[in-house]
């Protein structure tokens, strides 16, 4: 699924923590629709995702917290799993252990290897 570029507000805002030591500035942000739930019982908030450009566009962390702001969600990290009221009773979200330990090990390799060319870069 690709992402309309033309629907992006430009945004100015600097944020930090997406590499190390460096502050990274959004190519713009947009506004869209989040669901969870079943037809029966569900909850849709707008959320707002700030994007940026790095090897691999992406979306900011911070997205996240207003995301469980939003929806007054509570996570249990333990469990992978998400829990959230909804109008017919309370939603549970569960997460996949192997999806989540794939996605760990890949940011853990991009950031050592980010942290790598930068000190090569300071070195020459």
């Amino acid at each position: 699924m690709g992402f309309d570029m033309t629907k992006l507000v430009p945004s100015d805002q600097a944020f930090y923590g997406i590499i190390p030591g460096a502050s990274s500035t959004p190519v713009g942000k947009v506004t869209l629709p989040v669901t969870f739930g079943t037809r029966d019982n569900y909850r849709t908030e707008s959320i707002i995702f700030e994007r940026w450009r790095h090897s691999r566009p992406s979306t900011t962390p911070y997205s996240g917290d207003q995301l469980s702001q939003k929806f007054m969600a509570i996570p249990n990290h333990m469990y992978l799993l998400l829990k959230m009221p909804a109008p017919n009773e309370v939603l549970s979200i569960h997460g996949d252990i192997q999806t989540s330990h794939s996605c760990e090990t890949e940011n853990i390799n991009t950031s050592e290897a980010m942290e790598r060319s930068n000190n090569q870069a300071l070195v020459t």
